[in-house]
C-alpha cells in the first residue's frame, strides 16, 4: 500500500510516464546515524566479486547509496522474497507477493567487506527499526530484510543485528529480517539508476539525496562521487 498522497500523485506520475516510490513526497527522510563496525565479518576472500542483497524500503534510494560506495561494481534494483511470476512492479506493489523491493550489490571483497556493506546499510540506506515500512512508504514490500547468499553472510548479519540491539544503538529494536534461500529478480529498466537519472524528482530530493550526503559525511573513506551505473554495464 502507499500513503494517502499516492492518489494525489497518480496523475503526475502518469503524465511523466513514471511509476515507483511516489508516496509521501512531503514526508521527512529517514535519519542517518553512525553505527559501529561489525564485531564479526565475513572471512577475507581473494575472489574477484561477491554478491549481497538488501531490502530497505524504496529501492531507488538503496540502489543510489550503494552505487556511491567504493568497491561496489554493480547495484541493481529488483525484488526478492517471492516467486518469479510475481516479480513485477505493479504486482509487488500490492504487498501480497512476498517480495520486498531489494538491491543486489556486487562488490570486490578485496576493497570492501560484507560487514562494511552492512554498516552502510544500517547507517544510511534505511531505518532498520521501522516495521514493514520506510519513511512515507508502507507495506511488506518495503520491509527491512537481508537476503544472504550463503551461510556465512547469514551468520554475520545475525551477529551484527544482535550487536546493534545489545548496544542500544537505535532507540528501538532492529526489526530487520534475515531471509536466506531467496532468489533475486531484477526490476524493470525504468527503475534502474533512478536516483541518478531523476535528481530533481520530488521523492528523490526529499527522501533519497539526503542519504547520499550522509554517506559522504559518515563514510568519506568509502564514498565515491561518481556512481557505478547499471546502464553503463550493459
Amino acid at each position: 500500500m502507499k500513503s494517502s498522497l499516492f492518489s494525489k500523485l497518480a496523475l503526475t506520475v502518469a503524465v511523466m510516464g513514471l511509476s515507483g516510490c511516489v508516496a509521501g513526497v512531503g514526508a521527512a527522510a529517514e535519519k542517518a546515524r553512525a553505527v559501529p563496525v561489525p564485531a564479526t565479518d565475513v572471512q577475507p576472500s581473494t575472489a574477484g566479486s561477491e554478491v549481497a542483497v538488501f531490502a530497505g524500503g524504496c529501492f531507488w534510494g538503496v540502489q543510489g547509496v550503494f552505487q556511491h560506495v567504493k568497491g561496489v561494481t554493480s547495484a541493481v534494483s529488483g525484488y526478492a522474497g517471492g516467486e518469479k511470476r510475481t516479480a513485477e512492479y505493479e504486482v509487488v506493489s500490492s504487498g501480497t507477493t512476498g517480495h520486498a523491493e531489494s538491491v543486489q550489490v556486487t562488490y570486490d571483497p578485496r576493497q570492501i567487506t560484507y560487514g562494511r556493506l552492512l554498516q552502510i546499510y544500517f547507517s544510511v540506506a534505511h531505518d532498520p527499526t521501522e516495521l514493514n515500512r520506510q519513511g512515507p512508504d508502507y507495506g511488506t514490500q518495503y520491509r527491512s530484510a537481508i537476503f544472504p547468499t550463503n551461510d556465512e553472510q547469514a551468520r554475520v548479519a545475525a551477529s551484527y543485528i544482535a550487536q546493534l540491539d545489545e548496544a542500544h544503538v537505535f532507540p528501538s529494536k532492529v526489526v530487520t529480517k534475515i531471509e536466506p534461500g531467496r532468489t533475486f529478480y531484477p526490476a524493470e529498466g525504468y527503475h534502474q539508476d533512478f536516483l541518478t537519472s531523476n535528481p530533481t524528482y520530488p521523492y528523490i530530493v526529499i527522501n533519497d539525496l539526503p542519504k547520499i550526503r550522509e554517506l559522504e559525511r559518515l563514510f568519506p573513506d568509502l564514498y565515491r562521487p561518481k556512481p557505478v551505473l547499471v546502464r553503463a554495464s550493459r
